[in-house]
């Protein structure tokens, strides 16, 4: 009896879970299909089912997070997708920068964990990449429009990298609370830039 179209769209995504989770610990050229499957308690021939390569899967496992409910893996967070400009900016920062996602090794965003990997690889994962960049620059900058007017683009992308460089040392740092108060002091610093109104240009 063939499979169901919703089961082949649950074994998807559990290859997809799958994947993630391990590319997050270990990187993209570092993972392999068997391992991936294994994992997914599948064999390397039905991955083949649903993908073409590797790096269609990866590319997937980071287009993921372009709907990303945090509420629904770390406790304590809270999370309203109806929420829009500064609230949803400063939302955004107080999710990024917290404790419960750089201490989430498996479940925290690929822009944190694959920057070298994406670096290097083919042009449908840089898009994905980019794609979930944008998406979080989208965020901060109608965040920052009330305050910062025409600057609110510039600002928008300097909030954003200051989220992500901000936690890609705090988690690769060997000296945690030297990599705490790197991870705080962005979050006081993203905040500040949302809320703050331009200084005048001399």
């Amino acid at each position: 009896m063939p499979y169901t179209a919703e089961h082949k769209q649950r074994t998807r995504q559990r290859i997809v879970e799958c994947a993630r989770e391990l590319f997050n610990h270990r990187g993209f050229a570092d993972v392999s299909i068997d391992e991936i499957m294994q994992r997914a308690g599948l064999t390397r021939g039905g991955f083949y089912n649903h993908f073409k390569a590797k790096e269609e899967l990866y590319a997937e496992a980071v287009a993921i997070y372009l709907d990303f409910d945090p509420s629904q893996r770390w406790h304590g967070i809270e999370f309203d997708a109806r929420a829009r400009g500064v609230e949803a900016a400063c939302q955004m920062v107080n999710i990024y920068l917290s404790a419960a996602h750089l201490e989430d090794i498996e479940g925290h965003c690929p822009l944190i964990a694959l920057p070298s990997d994406t670096a290097r690889a083919g042009p449908r994962v840089r898009e994905a990449y980019r794609r979930l960049v944008e998406r979080m620059a989208a965020v901060m900058t109608a965040g920052t429009e009330e305050q910062a007017g025409t600057q609110a683009r510039e600002r928008g992308l300097a909030i954003t990298a200051l989220c992500v460089g901000g936690m890609v040392l705090a988690r690769t740092l060997d000296d945690a609370r030297f990599g705490d108060e790197i991870r705080r002091a962005a979050h006081t610093i993203a905040l500040e830039l949302i809320a703050t109104e331009p200084a005048e240009t001399p």
